[in-house]
């Protein structure tokens, strides 16, 4: 077989569907968030304003986050040494596990190195352990989600998005004695909808299936203490299995679920996700407590969060650049082809010097392609002008689709 020709002739696919993926090379500026240098291919930088940042509230550059992780190199060095059973467990990492039971009013933790494999291994192994085990999970739920139910290899149900009466007819058809876990998100990342969880909740808790709620666009974004929509709307009580991520909200990496003590001791010990890799650096747990920590007490990053979000939407709306409509912090400026949204990124960047990646399938259906914009608390009014500016210029260039200007 001729490998090589097989994989570029792949590659090549991508590239001629406008599908295929540049990274750009950037170097965030400590303090001065969301500017950062970007690297062209010569190696020559250039200022441009971040706008797709998962890093929502800035605390990636939050003085007290970097002192923390700062103090905790200089006091036990780089890595962790090991996996969490063999001498990867620091004092950072317990700490940080009580402090996330708190934030969630769960009995306890339990921190993986990515919110993707916490996903991955917490419903793959809860789904493979429980006998008969069947997996009800969100149409739209996150690619992570989806591979934690196929390594379950337990039988699995899709329902509706945010749809409980679609739920319900689904467990309907259920043997009562079955185990059954229902998964779904609290804020979807690329539509910025958020879900019905009361109703989810209730349907579920009717038919006697566990509740397993992904948080991680939620996280430190809403509720008194940062503990997500769940928080907000009094629910955490609701949920059996709350996941979360560090790499948001709260600037740092990682990823989390929160539980009863027996479903994390039960995840902690058969879960080979979490058993057999390097635990997170101990900077990156000290980092993390800091910002969990601050959060819990502090509105004020939430609040100004949630106003940019709120005056970006208005400017937008004004000048006619469509987005879709949504009660959370997720901008999705949407294009519909794939050719057009990657010309839209590259003028964007090389033109007006901001940087928004275009968002295409997989990760989106074909034909809803968009730019997803994620003000923080850092974006200025200055930078929102130039902004609304520069998109309105690229929409007229690309001649891109615009709504009606309020």
């Amino acid at each position: 077989m001729d490998y090589h020709g097989f994989f570029d002739k792949a590659l090549e696919g991508l590239r001629n569907e406008g599908r295929y993926r540049v990274f750009a090379d950037l170097k965030r500026h400590a303090g001065t968030f969301p500017r950062a240098s970007f690297y062209d291919d010569r190696g020559n930088a250039r200022d441009v304003v971040v706008w797709c940042s998962n890093d929502y509230l800035g605390m990636g550059q939050n003085p007290t986050v970097c002192n923390a992780m700062t103090q905790a190199i200089q006091d036990v060095g780089a890595g962790s040494g090991g996996t969490r059973n063999i001498s990867g467990t620091t004092h950072y990492h317990v700490l940080l596990e009580r402090e996330l039971a708190d934030l969630h009013g769960k009995d306890s933790a339990l921190l993986f190195t990515s919110g993707y494999i916490s996903n991955e291994a917490t419903l793959g192994t809860l789904g493979a352990m429980l006998p008969g085990c069947v997996l009800l999970s969100d149409e739209l739920n996150h690619a992570s989600m989806i591979a934690g139910v196929r390594h379950s290899k337990s039988p699995k149900k899709i329902f509706k998005h945010n749809d409980p009466r679609d739920l319900e007819s689904h467990l309907k058809g259920l043997d009562p004695d079955l185990p059954k876990i229902v998964a779904f998100e609290s804020v979807y990342s690329m539509d910025g909808d958020i879900a019905p969880i009361a109703e989810l909740c209730e349907v579920s808790k009717r038919y006697g299936a566990l509740t397993y709620l992904d948080e991680v666009h939620a996280v430190g974004m809403y509720g008194p203490r940062g503990g997500g929509i769940a928080e907000r709307e009094g629910l955490m009580d609701e949920l059996d299995v709350i996941e979360g991520t560090l790499a948001k909200a709260f600037g740092v990496m990682g990823g989390y679920i929160a539980s009863t003590s027996d479903i994390c001791d039960t995840v902690r010990s058969f879960a080979s996700g979490f058993i057999f890799t390097t635990s997170l650096p101990p900077a990156v747990a000290a980092g993390a407590l800091a910002s969990v920590s601050h959060l819990k007490v502090s509105q004020q990053e939430r609040e100004q969060h949630m106003e940019r979000s709120g005056t970006l939407k208005d400017r937008l709306r004004k000048v006619g650049i469509p987005f879709i409509e949504n009660p959370s912090h997720i901008i999705p400026v949407m294009v519909g082809d794939p050719v057009l949204c990657k010309q839209a990124s590259d003028r964007l960047l090389e033109v007006h010097g901001i940087y928004v990646q275009p968002i295409n399938y997989p990760t989106v259906p074909r034909g809803t392609e968009r730019l997803r914009i994620t003000p923080s608390p850092l974006h200025s009014d200055a930078m929102m002008e130039q902004l609304v500016i520069a998109l309105k210029e690229v929409f007229q260039r690309l001649r891109i689709k615009t709504a009606v200007a309020a």
